[in-house]
């Protein structure tokens, strides 16, 4: 894994508020899910079967394998930046705290809808905050653009196989997979996309913002396909690579 690389000079003071709000805003959208109960994200499935298995806290675990996934940049050769940083310590520690302020929340039938509606829609924007603040992407999305440029195979493809892994393995584990887990799939890519339009940061280079290209999440999530926890640091290249997590 190379150094930490910096951020391009170009309006610092927006970039770092955008990113810090869209990862406040990104662990809030996990909560308002894993409340729910209708199905998570494909990594926050995983997350929960860990939790089920260990006895540790859905944060813990998060922020676990937020850096295990990290150490595997390392052999793909990918340049963390700023915001990768950022989004294993702010997601990894403002998950639990969101979960205890959800807890008290009765979740029948059409509440819990509700709220795993209102997760996958504030999940799309925070992926369009934090991926438009052009700081980095986050871990797992690091390890899929790594992975397809070791590789040679498409985003869609590496990314799909990456999330089928990870939503079989957090089942078997005993996660939640639901019909939100199949939502958050097919709906958090074009709806980041809108969300990316308006918030992506220039390049320093550009004299307007370009729009990033976002294509639907595959089998897994986002983003990038947004989303995902994590995507592309650089929405004007990404072509289908759009948002999963966290």
């Amino acid at each position: 894994m190379t150094p930490l690389a910096r951020p391009a000079g170009t309006r610092p003071v927006r970039r770092g508020a955008q990113l810090l709000v869209g990862l406040v805003l990104y662990a809030l959208s996990i909560a308002l899910l894993v409340h729910a109960g209708q199905g998570s994200m494909p990594w926050d499935v995983l997350t929960q079967g860990v939790v089920r298995r260990t006895g540790l806290s859905f944060g813990t675990v998060t922020l676990a394998i937020s850096v295990v996934v990290l150490l595997c940049w390392w052999p793909l050769r990918q340049r963390p930046g700023i915001g990768t940083v950022a989004n294993v310590l702010v997601i990894g520690a403002l998950v639990d705290p969101a979960l205890a302020v959800l807890s008290p929340v009765p979740t029948p039938l059409p509440v819990a809808v509700g709220l795993a509606v209102l997760g996958i829609v504030l999940n799309a924007l925070a992926t369009g905050l934090y991926v438009g603040a052009r700081l980095g992407p986050g871990p797992r999305d690091g390890l899929m653009t790594g992975l397809v440029a070791r590789t040679g195979r498409s985003v869609r493809l590496v990314r799909t196989t990456i999330e089928v892994v990870v939503v079989s393995a957090g089942w078997l584990l005993g996660g939640t997979v639901g019909w939100a887990t199949l939502a958050y799939a097919l709906g958090v890519g074009p709806l980041a996309q809108v969300f990316l339009r308006a918030l992506t940061v220039p390049a320093a280079s550009a004299s307007t913002a370009a729009v990033p290209h976002a294509a639907p999440v595959g089998a897994g999530v986002p983003s990038e396909d947004p989303t995902a926890r994590d995507v592309d640091p650089d929405p004007d290249a990404a072509g289908e690579r759009v948002p999963a997590a966290c």
